[in-house]
This record gives structure tokens, sequence and C-alpha cells, in this order.
């Protein structure tokens, strides 16, 4: 009935089959320390790993992988590497074929279609007992993403292991803040939306803005709102919370002129203004360090503001995460693969030395990371998202997220200032209902 109801809810989606094992995933066999035994003399455990990833990702992923087979000689990786756009496709076509990978890329997006249809390994027993890592060491909301009861993530097995953290922050341009007379704030004296938005315009000279467009989700939770209801069965962002957050957001580029328009963004984005020196502040993820590393003006990073209203903070976090395979002919050397990309010491160091990354290992985060001599200096904005208040984002907590993109579908309107916030979310509660609805029903279907 599973494998029925998972190639009806693959062509709802419009996506290739998934086949499934059948019922439940079965938990992680007993790691096997040093790595799976070789399956005949002279011969290697070989693994298939796949991922996606820019060029630096890739070589960063080569040589943490050049450290496992270093550490367990006995294994060899075959490392496949496929764009992100295509991954979900290849991945299920190769579910279908019978060849899944033995470790691969799974999108906290998708963790639940997989876990539903049985592609999923549970990993819980691995997390519990293992030679690689200890889980108290782990940021907690890291591994609690990739828990899902059959119900919803952040409770039950864990299915996946964070390849990474993705803290978002606050980056800003020390030279520009300097030359406006423009103090930052700190951890002790934060800023609220109106420090930020005064800062923004003050920053705004000539071919200068002062910010790119400000994190929605920020200003949303900040706020004391979010996109759907405690239990993401309804919409809720018709409630004046939600709308004025995303009024605020909207003002600072049609209001404000603070923010660089549609038009401009489509022909230079603000990441790109920012790198050249023409941009005050914009978010701005943990993966991008590296790039920064290369401005040639002083830069940092500081906590996002709070909200006025609440005096609360909020903004997402993301990671991809590492699944194994139910049907891997070697789930126990599949299993310490997966733990040691993503927590090995020696290949946290590669990552976070060469900017791709913060430590997945909190003591190791908040130790070397944090002593190191290159940005940002303040390297509390990104580590505070991931103790404090980091979030999931709602999208990513339901079962599809077609909803999401239709909220979103005419947005510009309102930053364009064509719309009030209040007339843009009214006119979608109904078709975004609709979607979220259809969400649901896929999900249930799958659990039945």
């Amino acid at each position: 009935m599973k494998k029925f109801l998972s190639i009806f809810l693959a062509a709802a989606l419009g996506a290739a089959v998934l086949t499934g094992c059948g019922g439940n995933t079965g938990s992680a066999p007993a790691p096997q320390g040093g790595g799976a035994a070789p399956s005949a003399a002279g011969e290697k455990t070989h693994l298939k790993f796949m991922g996606w990833g820019n060029d630096a990702e890739v070589a960063t992923f080569q040589a943490m992988i050049d450290q496992f087979e270093e550490k367990y000689p006995d294994v060899e990786v075959e490392y496949i590497v496929v764009p992100n756009s295509d991954f979900d496709t290849k991945l299920q076509n190769m579910i279908a074929a019978g060849d899944q990978p033995d470790v691969f890329y799974c999108s906290v997006d998708w963790v639940m279609k997989y876990a539903a249809t049985g592609n999923l390994l549970d990993l819980t027993s691995y997390v519990d007992n293992n030679e690689i890592f200890e889980a108290d060491n782990i940021w907690s909301n890291a591994l609690d993403i990739y828990r899902y009861d059959g119900a919803s993530l952040g409770n039950g097995p864990i299915y996946a292991l964070p390849k990474d953290v993705s803290a978002f922050a606050v980056v800003y341009n020390k030279d520009l803040f300097k030359a406006a007379g423009i103090t930052p704030p700190t951890e002790e004296d934060p800023w609220d939306w109106n420090d930020y938005r005064e800062a923004a315009v003050k920053l705004t000279s000539g071919d200068v803005y002062g910010t790119g467009m400000y994190s929605l989700e920020s200003a949303v939770w900040s706020n004391g709102a979010d996109w759907l209801d405690k239990d993401l069965s309804k919409v809720a962002f018709t409630d004046p919370k939600f709308t004025e957050a995303l009024q605020y957001v909207a003002d600072l580029r049609c209001k404000d002129h603070a923010a660089p328009t549609s038009a401009e963004e489509a022909s230079l984005s603000s990441y790109d203004r920012f790198m050249q020196g023409k941009l005050g502040m914009m978010g701005v993820g943990s993966w991008s360090t590296a790039d920064l590393w290369s401005c040639e003006f002083d830069w940092d990073v500081m906590d996002w503001p709070v909200s006025p209203s609440t005096g609360d903070k909020a903004v997402w976090f993301g990671s991809a995460g590492l699944a194994v395979s139910p049907s891997s002919k070697n789930a126990g050397a599949a299993c310490d693969l997966a733990a040691f990309l993503a927590f090995n010491e020696d290949a946290q160091r590669t990552s976070y030395t060469t900017g791709m990354s913060v430590p997945t290992l909190k003591d190791m985060a908040y130790g070397e990371y944090s002593a190191m001599d290159k940005g940002p200096a303040n390297k509390n904005g990104f580590l505070n998202v991931l103790a404090d208040y980091g979030r999931l984002a709602t999208q990513s907590r339901t079962f599809n997220q077609e909803w999401w993109s239709e909220f979103n579908s005419g947005i510009d309107a309102v930053y364009d200032g064509e719309m009030t916030a209040q007339e843009y979310c009214d006119s979608m509660a109904a078709p975004v209902q609709q979607l979220l609805d259809k969400s649901i029903e896929q999900q249930k279907a799958l659990n039945q």
C-alpha cells in the first residue's frame, strides 16, 4: 500500500517515482568502529556518496573524503556531484532503479517524503552509540530538524546528520559605517527595527544603498507572527503583526529608498553590490565567509535587530543533511562516512578554515573557530543564531512548499509599493490555504 501511495504522491507532485522500501525504515546497525570490513580479501568496501555544490564546496568535501579514506583505509568512496537543481529528480530516479547512493545530501525540505516512503535509514541508534562524535557537543537544533515522527519535524527518529549548519546574520561595511558616523550595535545594546532603518537611510547616498532587502523571516518572527498557525494547518499571515512586519521590510525599499529596487536588484544583486563596497548592510549566510575574505574593505557581522513591539529577535538557520540509504549493503561504513563528514574534528577544521561553514561541534565553534584571526571579528554574530534565536523556516516544516511559492509569487507588488502588505496578504489567503490543504492531504496519505 505504501509503495502505491508513494507512486501516487510522486505523480501528484510531477516528480519521478519514489519506490521506497515499504514500511518504516530500520535503525542503523551498531557502528563499525574502523568502518566495515573488506568484502573479500584484497577488496575494499565501496561507498557511493552523492552531493551538490560549487567548485569550492566540492573541493572541500573531496578533501574531507580523503581524510576519511585515510582513517578508514578499507573503505573507498565514489563521490558523485549533481547540480542542486537536478538533485532531487536524480535521487528519485536512482531509487527507482535500485541504485540509491549509500550516503547522500538530503535537504530538510525532503525529509518527510523520503522518510515516509522508506528511503532514509533511521540513524537514532547510531547517534546514541558511535565512536566519532558526542551528540551533546552538536548544536541541538541541527540534529532536531532531521527528526520526523510521521506528523512533524523536530520529534521522533533522526533521519539525517547535518552536513553543515548555516547561520544567517547581518553583515555590514565598517568603512561605510565609520564614514557615516554610525556605531554598530552590540549584544548588550542591540538595535531595533527603527535603529536599523535610521542607519540604512543615513548610509544611502549616490550609488550606495544602505541595505539589501531585510529578512522577512526575521521581521515576522521577531514581531510574534508567522505564516501559518502553530498546527501548520491554517494561514496566519493576515494577522496585523505579520503585515506590520512585511510593511516594514517593504518600506525600506519603496518609502525610504534605502534598498535597491526590483529592477536594480535584477541587474546587480545586493550581494554583488555589497562585495563592491556599494551597500551598507544585508543578510548573509555563514557559507559566504570565504567570499567576504576577499573584500577590499573592513566588514563584520552583527545580530538581527529586535522588534520594537516585542523586544525579541529571530531569523532562520539552514542546513542540508547527510542521509544513509536503508538498502546500503555497507550501512555501518555508510553511517561512519556521514558522521565523519558531519562531525569529525579534522573534517570540520577543513571546512571552517576554508570559509565553508561554522563548525557543527560546539566546543570547536567557541574555541579555535572563535579565536581564528580571519573575519568576522564578531563570530558570535553567527554563533548566536545557532545557539539562541535561529529557527527552521516555516515552509520546511510542511510536507511540500507549493503554498510558500504561491505566497511569494507576487510579493514584489508590496516591495515596490503597488499594494499594501495587508492588501496583499488578504488577497493571498485563499489560494495559499488551498495549496496548504493539499500538502496536508499528501502527508496524511503517505502515513496511513
